[in-house]
């Protein structure tokens, strides 16, 4: 949060609006075309020396934490490892320059991965290249038709079972990573269950143990503080382990999943070319509008988050401005090898709590983040996959929060039961699908059905 030092000398003071793009279309688009905005005026309140090292401390450990991450969300993904490392740190840096929040930390995420799997699963990187540079481009013309605000009006339960459904699919697919199973698993979920079972008399219980002491180790490091960068430390830990005291329990390490990890970042990926067919204009259309959707639905939510968790009360999040950087992600992230990526809740609260009161931060990380993984490669091609799959797990666990859940389930129950049909639908069939023909159910039914939550009884007053 903001310190007695930077922040605005009157506290009571109501925040700021936000409203510098509700103005012509051009001046409009030459306030999301500047990267240097009214998101850096907290580095001028106080020192200027103490604000900029804050900043580069969080980048720093931001950059820290999420180095297993973006290898673990590009992995789950179908993708390879490298790619999640240089995504996320551009990511951080398009954010910082372009994007509508002052602390938000961009990159890979978990709502992501059933949507990439999925592509993967049927396609190449090409093709998931052109989805997102479509899908980008429709963001920025959402930001610059000013529909921010519009896109944040999902109901609540919808996004909260969405979460409960990824979070479950995630933990299901690094149930074969933690296993240690080498038979290669499904996509869908009843595929999984039936790998799961064809192999459950080859279970390599030691991967077991590694992958449960990796999420051990991240949880309550965690809890310990958010200025030790958990999930590296637990990779370093478990991966000491498995090359020494269980170096012959037969764990699958991510050089020979993956081969070697290269260091040579920056590579330019053309998008494939769309093909006149039925089946791939429905896919392609299917593809765009999902990570449309996740991208902006997560990358809003994450900026609401932002300013309250750091009690903002100076210029607030711009969502129309945050569409604007999120398409310009889409676009770039993939044409340089990467994926697609937006907000990022769990390292944007990380970053707020380490002092990050600027996008500076996210500069700092992409820098940083580039540094050390380049100096670490060599390291990180020797961490098991049972390890990726344990942080994976923590991820899961830590997507779904008792106190959103609560929420919900004070409400009413029309909205109990679109969060529970949220969830099974995309465990089930998939996430576009479950979110989708949820959104179809509450436009219909929220006239008739949506009531307001009843107000608690006092104790000992008659109905």
């Amino acid at each position: 949060m903001l310190s007695a030092a930077t922040a605005p000398s009157n506290a009571a003071a109501a925040p700021r609006v936000n409203n510098a793009d509700d103005t012509s279309l051009g001046r409009r688009l030459l306030y999301f075309l500047n990267p240097v905005d009214g998101r850096y005026e907290d580095l001028k309140r106080g020192k200027l020396a103490l604000n900029l090292f804050r900043d580069f401390t969080a980048g720093l450990i931001v950059a820290m934490v999420a180095i297993p991450l973006a290898m673990g969300f590009a992995m789950a993904s179908g993708l390879r490892p490298e790619q999640g490392i240089v995504g996320g740190a551009i990511a951080g840096m398009i954010g910082a320059l372009w994007g509508g929040s002052k602390y938000q930390v961009y990159g890979p995420t978990a709502a992501f991965i059933p949507v990439i799997g999925g592509l993967m699963a049927k396609y190449d990187h090409r093709v998931l290249v052109l989805a997102s540079v479509l899908a980008g481009l429709i963001l920025m013309g959402f930001g610059v038709m000013r529909l921010g605000r519009i896109v944040a009006k999902v109901p609540h339960s919808i996004v909260v079972g969405f979460t409960i459904g990824i979070a479950i699919t995630i933990a299901l697919s690094q149930i074969g990573e933690v296993l240690g199973l080498k038979a290669k698993m499904g996509y869908g979920f009843f595929e999984k269950l039936k790998v799961i079972a064809a192999n459950i008399d080859v279970i390599n219980y030691y991967a077991v143990m590694l992958g449960l002491l990796t999420f051990v180790i991240t949880k309550y490091v965690l809890k310990i503080s958010v200025f030790i960068p958990a999930p590296l430390l637990a990779l370093g830990f478990t991966t000491l382990i498995s090359a020494t005291v269980w170096s012959n329990k037969g764990f699958v390490l991510i050089k020979e999943k993956y081969g070697q990890i290269p260091t040579d970042f920056f590579v330019f990926t053309a998008p494939a070319s769309i093909v006149p067919s039925t089946e791939f204009l429905f896919d392609l259309t299917y593809f765009v509008v999902a990570i449309v959707f996740v991208a902006s639905i997560e990358s809003l939510l994450c900026s609401r988050m932002a300013d309250r968790l750091a009690d903002n009360r100076g210029l607030p999040f711009n969502p129309n401005k945050e569409l604007w950087g999120q398409g310009l992600v889409q676009v770039v992230i993939p044409l340089l090898n990467g994926f697609p990526h937006t907000g990022a809740l769990a390292r944007t609260a990380t970053n707020i709590k380490l002092g990050a009161i600027s996008p500076l931060a996210g500069i700092f990380k992409c820098v940083l983040k580039l540094l050390m993984a380049l100096y670490l490669a060599q390291y990180l091609e020797l961490v098991p996959m049972a390890c990726i799959g344990g942080i994976l797990l923590y991820v899961a666990t830590a997507m779904v929060k008792p106190a959103e859940v609560r929420q919900v389930l004070a409400h009413n129950p029309f909205h109990v039961g679109l969060m529970v049909y949220t969830a099974v639908m995309v465990v089930i069939t998939d996430f576009l699908t479950g979110v989708l023909s949820a959104v179809v159910i509450w436009a219909l039914l929220h006239r008739f059905l949506d009531k307001p939550a009843p107000v608690p009884q006092q104790a000992g007053v008659e109905a």
